[in-house]
This record gives C-alpha cells, structure tokens and sequence, in this order.
C-alpha cells in the first residue's frame, strides 16, 4: 500500500512509496514497516527510531518535537487516536472476520479455546488471539490482547486464510488503551471479576470499570453474562442494550464429580465433561452459551462438550500422575485450584507450590499466602517472575499471609523448588504447581531466561 493511501484521511503527504506493514514496537518490525513512534509517560518514542531503523522501516510517524534520521519522519497531531485509522487503512481485510470478546479476570484463555475447540468439532474454521499466542499463525504474543496493529494484522492473515470467526480475549489494559478500537463484536462474554492489576487500576472500581467498555461502547452486539458471579447486576444493566443472556451453574439440571471430571444433566441431555473444578463448569457454559446464541442446537452440541479439554497449562494434569500445573496467579483462581483437589482428591494431602510476579499488584500476595495456608496441606514458596523487585521481599509478602501451622518451604530456586516437590510427593499427595501455566519464560531482574514449569516437571518426575 501506498504511503498516500494510508494517510489519506489523516493527513496529506509528498512522499510516496509502498508500505509492508505497521508496527509500535522497534524490536520487532520488519523491513518495509512504518513505525508508529507513539510519546509514553517515560520517553518519547523517538528514542526508538535508531534502533526502527537499523530493523528495516521505511519511514516513522510522529507528534510532537521534530526529529532528524535517515528515513521520512512524517507528523501526525495527536497520533494516539489515529492507530485505529491507520489499522482500518492498511489492514483492509481485518474487519471481514466476525469476532467474539472474553473479557474477566480469570477463565479468558480457557472460555475462548473451549469456543474454539467447539467450532473446530463443528468444522467451522476460527482463530484466537490471547495468552497463548495467535492461532492459526506463526505470530506470538506478548500481552493477553497485542496492541491494535498486531490484533489487525492478524485478523487479516486469518479473513486470508478463509477464516470467518475469531475469539479474542479482551484485558482490562487493552480495554482502557483502545487496542480493540475500531472492531465490533458479534458477542461480548463476561466470566468474572476477582482482585488483579491493582496497581495499574488502583481501585476494583475502576478495574470492574475497565472490563465493563466491552459492553457499555458500540463494541458489542450481543452480552453473554455470568450471574454467579459478585458483579453481574453491574454488567448486565450496562450491556442491556446488548441483547443480555447469563449463564450459570444452575443451568445445570444436576452435576456430581468423577474421576475424570464431572458428571453433568443439561436440559435432558447426560454427559461426562472431563475437565476439573467447578470453574470449569462455568467456562464450559460460557462456551456452550456462546455456541447456542450462535445457532448451534443442543443435540450437535452436547456430544461435543464431552470431548473439551483444558488449554496447556490450565489445571493441566501431567500423565500418570497427581501433578497438576495451572496458571493461578491471582486470590481467587488459587483458591478455586485448591477446592478443585478437596472435591476430586479428598482422600489426598495437597501440596502447592506458588510466588507472586514482583512488579505487580503488591496487594494480592498476603491474600493468596492466607488462601495457601488454609487449603493446602503444605506450601513451598518460589520465585514467578520476580522482575526487579527483590525476590525476598515477594517471599515475605506472601508470609504475611501464612496464619495458620503448615509445612512451609522456601526455595527461591523455581526450577530446584518443582524438582524437590516432584521428587519429594508422596503417593498420598496432590501437586499443584501454580502461578505460569503455560509460560516458557522466567524474568529475574532484567534477564529473561527459558523455563517452563510442565517441562521441569516432567523431567523430574520420569
């Protein structure tokens, strides 16, 4: 595309040459891209171009303060609010995908892969963009929602790949950065809302706020609304142009644990579901919720629920074992994986390995010590992703937490941490290992190394 055509309701320009591609970050554009240098609380983006430059783009946007570099620097008044012009402008195709939002604090990447697994069955090619990265392509991502040019440009690949339908997860940040500016979506689904990202929202109001934009905007056709959940009345008097459906655990007719997960009764039709804690039940509902105001009728449906099966590192069970790895880093999703073992193992001891990310709400780690402290047998305290913050320090945090008599180890060695309660379980224990799921990455300080907690696990446990 030209570099007119791009800016043709934005701002007039002499320069004309062709344009490969849009990107906000320096590190990781390609040649023939247009970096959008965007002016943050800390630096401003040129501080970026040198480096934009060097990686192959072709000219840069900016506001504010001329600059001096080899390739066109064109300036855009307040370039901020015209990412999702210049997104609409390039990515032409992107708007041609319909699209599904899960936004809450826990249960986003499992609502949306079990839609995805859902339509799969069904044969109707989707995609999904999230935590686990962007299926259906090569691209991975950083945050749970990428920013808006990554988003575009992904649902161009998918509309080029014939793909009609994708599930987006939609985070409080990206909901208040405007990174799904200029989409709609067909279906906005709500699932909860637990303590996170404090310190960023500061308040629960605000951070209830925050998801609440799916709703209250023009984003959204049609609301999908969990009523189990503290805060439905809430979103579902701001999506009641929205076309409001809830679901719940008492759409259940009845349900009763099995070895595998649980029994379930739903409007007549029997069924395993095999996936455990009854948050599941709640996800797999959203998901089957999602499918019916779709179209989808129950008798092609509930065969497929029985063959769901958890995303990596969700309440992922490693074989032939009771080692359990899950993605719980927040008050709430570690308590709801220490009842999920009371239900299913109530014969055993549980034992849960967990640290808290240091940069991060600072106020969740006593919250999570007092719920580790009151439904495990035993605590082995580790280091997550300790960032720049003193990995003693997240440690006695959480301590604060820990009232009540329990078996507690420190080893801020996560890899040494999960090899000692491998090898150390004994056969009338459970394992949980929480707080990375599906991560492959540990930061310390501002190193970045290769770890993931199910491999580590594995090789110590065969």
């Amino acid at each position: 595309m030209n570099i007119k055509h791009l800016l043709s309701d934005i701002t007039t320009t002499t320069h004309s040459f062709e344009v490969s591609g849009l990107s906000l970050n320096s590190q990781t554009l390609k040649k023939g891209d247009v970096f959008v240098a965007l002016q943050g609380e800390k630096n401003h983006g040129s501080a970026y171009i040198d480096n934009a430059i060097e990686n192959g783009c072709i000219a840069v946007l900016i506001e504010g303060k001329e600059i001096d570099c080899t390739v066109p620097a064109i300036e855009i008044d307040d370039l901020k609010a015209k990412l999702s012009a210049l997104a609409k402008n390039f990515y032409t195709h992107a708007k041609k995908v319909n699209l599904i939002a899960v936004t809450g604090t826990n249960g986003k990447t499992s609502v949306s892969h079990f839609i995805s697994q859902l339509l799969n069955f069904l044969q109707i090619k989707n995609g999904v963009i999230g935590t686990l990265g962007i299926s259906s392509s090569d691209k991975k991502t950083i945050n749970t929602t990428p920013d808006i040019f990554t988003i575009y440009s992904a649902l161009q690949d998918f509309s080029e790949q014939g793909i009609e339908l994708a599930i987006i997860e939609a985070s409080s940040h990206a909901l208040v950065q405007n990174r799904l500016e200029g989409l709609s979506f067909i279906q906005g689904i709500f699932t909860n809302l637990t303590q996170d990202h404090l310190d960023y929202h500061q308040t629960m109001d605000n951070y209830r706020d925050a998801k609440g934009k799916l709703f209250e905007s023009t984003l959204t056709t049609k609301s999908i609304i969990n009523r189990d959940d503290d805060n439905h009345d809430y979103f579902l008097n701001i999506a009641s142009d929205k076309e409001p459906v809830t679901f719940g655990i008492s759409d259940l007719d009845l349900f009763k644990s099995s070895e595998k997960g649980f029994i379930c009764q739903l409007n007549s039709f029997v069924f395993e579901l095999p996936l455990v804690g009854s948050f599941n039940l709640s996800n797999a509902l959203a998901a089957y919720t999602s499918l019916s105001c779709m179209g989808h009728s129950d008798e092609s449906l509930m065969p497929l629920l029985a063959k769901l099966s958890p995303p990596p590192g969700r309440m992922q069970q490693l074989p032939k074992s009771n080692i359990w790895v899950d993605y719980a880093h927040t008050p709430d999703a570690l308590f709801n994986a220490l009842i999920t073992f009371k239900t299913h193992y109530p014969e055993f001891k549980i034992r849960v390995l967990f640290g808290c990310g240091g940069d991060r709400d600072k106020t969740k780690r006593q919250l999570m010590g007092k719920i580790a402290s009151e439904n495990a047998d035993s605590i082995i305290l580790t280091n997550d992703n300790p960032r720049s913050e003193s990995p003693e320090k997240i440690i006695d945090d959480i301590l604060g937490g820990i009232k009540v008599e329990n078996d507690v180890q420190i080893i801020l060695d996560r890899k040494y941490a999960i090899e000692t309660a491998v090898k150390t379980l004994g056969e009338d224990e459970v394992l949980l290992i929480a707080g990375k799921g599906h991560e492959t990455t540990q930061t310390i300080g501002d190193q970045i190394f290769q770890f993931s907690d199910i491999e580590v696990a594995l090789d110590a446990f065969i």
